[in-house]
């Protein structure tokens, strides 16, 4: 066989120029992305310790750092058919009334019922559950894609699915819990009263909105404590990046097919999913010295892990149950205000883009609430579909960058990931049309409060 940097990705397409292997953009990495630790020993976890929370399969894919290509099994690609390969569309409309010489790509994955990219994960989550034998699943949501999709993959392959909703989250889209129910799913806001996490975080932050890294958990710890359930993840992990790769080798084969170079590549960042998955084939070609772009997360100014956390080991969750990941970090016992792009209100950012940025081959940029959806109202008034709060934090960096090439002249590539659709989400947009939508942007005091507990020790200093 080839070495991995001599095969091209083209052989990964099927006759309908779908991916049949993943991308696992850490092959190409000369320095790895840090290890897992035991939050105990320090020591990095064993394939045999994450066992005991995720499916066997998704941990060998998790620990896997050196196989540039994981095969896409059949049976998930037989449910991709449904609603992939997803469109790259081109924003003429947009392009003309900015009156801009860029030209505007966007990759749309809300052409699904989830409503986002997260279906590319679960489904294949869901997949590796059925194949261990497992009774069902638990999980966090923040937004609500997350549990929408993961309702739908465990109904596929007949699982149970128990999803903990961040409280705001459940409050503020009634919705989307009803379509996690008639998809067989059970959603209980977070933090509640069913975990002795979730009582103890009510305990200590009377009235609180939740956190992802509360509901994160409050699922394991349901999942630890019953038998025939496996915890599961919709963003941060290397494998949840490595499933939503097929967003970028979609993304890649369009552009390639058309001649077209991307200059410009952006996506919103919560925890780290959909960014990792669109941006992956390009930060492969950038660490192989094949070619540039310029990358940029864009996070909510809320809660901007990359723009203003450190770069230490923390615990994934607010319970202090996970593993140990090396990330950028607000604290895992940061909690966000209640903005509306709930996707994006976690602590720390995926290991994966975490080095990427720290390595400077990508930029973050983290905007406000409000400007946020005065470009998701331009875009929806434009181009016709209604985004999702997150994905409008890349609509409004991906208007910024068109209007700086009005300014120069420069016809750049501008790319940007239009993650999923906001018909969930209209109680955010009614707070915006009202006027009565506000901007909350922690202090450094804030910050401080909870990277001061972040765990000090040996090999942790920041």
């Amino acid at each position: 066989m080839a070495e991995k940097n001599e095969i091209p990705y083209k052989i990964y397409l099927n006759e309908n120029e779908m991916p049949v292997a993943w991308y696992n953009v850490r092959a190409d990495m000369k320095k790895k992305p840090a290890p897992l630790l035991n939050p105990e020993t320090h020591q990095p976890c064993t394939a045999e310790e994450l066992e005991h929370v995720f499916c066997k399969d998704l941990v060998a894919q998790e620990l896997n750092d050196k196989d540039p290509y994981i095969q896409i099994p059949q049976e998930i690609r037989t449910f991709y058919k449904m609603y992939r390969p997803s469109p790259l569309v081109r924003a003429y409309c947009l392009e003309e009334k900015l009156g801009t010489p860029a030209h505007i790509y966007y990759k749309f994955e809300g052409n699904n019922t989830s409503g986002s990219h997260k279906l590319n994960s679960a489904i294949a989550q869901a997949y590796y559950a059925k194949k261990q034998g497992l009774k069902g699943v638990t999980t966090e949501t923040g937004a609500g894609q997350w549990g929408t999709a993961m309702a739908m993959a465990t109904a596929y392959f007949d699982l149970d699915c128990v999803v903990y909703q961040v409280k705001c989250s459940y409050e503020q889209k009634p919705f989307r819990r009803e379509v996690i129910r008639t998809y067989g799913g059970k959603a209980i806001p977070s933090p509640s009263m069913e975990t002795q996490i979730g009582r103890k975080m009510n305990e200590d932050f009377p009235g609180t909105t939740g956190s992802l890294g509360c509901a994160i958990s409050e699922a394991v710890e349901h999942a630890v404590t019953h038998e025939g359930y496996r915890y599961v993840l919709g963003s941060v992990l290397n494998q949840v990046l490595l499933h939503q790769s097929i967003i970028g080798l979609e993304t890649k084969t369009a552009l390639d097919k058309y001649g077209i170079k991307a200059d410009i590549i952006i996506g919103c960042a919560g925890g780290g999913s959909n960014l990792g998955g669109l941006i992956s084939p390009f930060a492969g070609e950038m660490l192989r010295g094949e070619k540039n772009y310029r990358i940029i997360a864009v996070e909510p100014a809320s809660c901007p892990s990359l723009t203003r956390g450190v770069y230490a080991y923390d615990f994934c969750d607010t319970g202090k149950v996970c593993p140990l990941q090396k990330m950028y970090t607000l604290g895992s016992s940061f909690m966000p205000s209640a903005n509306h792009a709930g996707g994006l209100r976690y602590h720390g950012m995926s290991s994966i883009v975490s080095e990427l940025y720290h390595q400077k081959l990508i930029e973050a940029r983290a905007v406000e609430q409000t400007e946020v959806f005065k470009a998701a109202q331009q875009f929806a008034r434009i181009e016709g579909i209604l985004p999702a709060p997150e994905s409008s934090h890349a609509i409004k960096v991906a208007i910024d960058e068109a209007l700086k090439c009005k300014e120069t002249g420069e016809a750049k590539n501008i790319v940007f990931g239009l993650t999923g659709t906001g018909y969930f989400d209209m109680k955010a947009y009614e707070s915006f049309n009202n006027g009565t939508m506000s901007d909350y942007i922690p202090t450094d005091a804030d910050i401080k409060k909870s990277t001061d507990l972040i765990p000090r020790f040996s090999g942790n200093e920041f």
